[in-house]
């Protein structure tokens, strides 16, 4: 948190976040438009905003596209700002609005970073463990995880029903996992793609979640609330040896089930 409002309390870097809210996936070029100071200053500016994980960089060939990461904002709120009853911080709002956005781009519809103490071969494992996403996810993800074979999300009530599933794109263990999330009703919109990448650091990794061609506004809510459910599951018990106490897509079940209702 200190680094957070560290980095907050510079106007300069508030009004980076700014923009990256207004259009996210910015390069730097476009992030030093109109502010009036050299590009290495900006350059410096955010790489304070990365390292308190407010913004996170994704490579695309050789741009290094910015993107505003929520999830610190939404745990200040949760800490201090909803115990007075102040309006919650929407960040599902600006995943939709970046969702509609770049509805006709290549760039990804969401971010999620978050940063676990443990090494990149225990995340890589627990990724891919039918085992562990049980725990973490609430559904077991069942491949042999070689690029270009089929993966299954399958309910843990022993229907053996896959609610999505999709292929294996990449696979460079420990590092990089890419695959596809399909309808499994066979509708019409085309796949998903979801990337996870594993940085190590010593004795923490940094893992990323990018998901890109997000179908609908609707899903793209769903995915937010989703993927900061599962990053925090799987961060407490990589790093306890439990999930949380209570699972946290259930406070979105709404949602979830609306979601389920809609491929039905």
């Amino acid at each position: 948190m200190t680094e957070v409002f560290r980095a907050l309390g510079d106007p300069t870097r508030r009004a980076l976040l700014d923009r990256l809210h207004e259009r996210n996936g910015q390069t730097l070029s476009e992030l030093c438009r109109g502010l009036g100071m050299a590009r290495q200053s900006v350059t410096q500016h955010l790489g304070i905003l990365e390292a308190a994980n407010l913004v996170a960089v994704v490579h695309r060939g050789r741009e290094r596209l910015h993107y505003l990461n929520p999830v610190p904002l939404q745990e200040i709120q949760e800490r201090w700002i909803s115990k007075f009853d102040r309006p919650r911080l929407d960040a599902v709002s600006t995943i939709k609005k970046r969702a509609e956005e770049n509805a006709m781009t290549k760039r990804p519809d969401y971010v999620y970073v978050t940063y676990i103490r443990a090494s990149a071969e225990t995340v890589w494992d627990a990724l891919t463990s039918a085992e562990l996403t049980a725990q973490f996810w609430g559904h077991s993800n069942v491949s042999t995880w070689e690029p270009g074979q089929p993966w299954k999300h399958v309910r843990t009530d022993g229907s053996g029903i896959a609610d999505v599933t999709g292929r294996v794109v990449e696979s460079e263990r420990p590092t990089r996992l890419a695959i596809t999330f399909e309808d499994p009703a066979g509708g019409t919109e085309p796949p998903s793609l979801v990337t996870f990448t594993i940085e190590e650091y010593k004795e923490i990794v940094k893992l990323s979640i990018v998901h890109e061609n997000i179908p609908t506004p609707e899903d793209a809510e769903a995915a937010a609330l989703g993927w900061a459910a599962v990053g925090s599951n799987l961060k407490s018990l990589l790093e306890t040896g439990a999930v949380l106490p209570q699972a946290p897509w259930d406070m979105h079940a709404e949602i979830r089930d609306a979601q389920m209702r809609a491929r039905d």
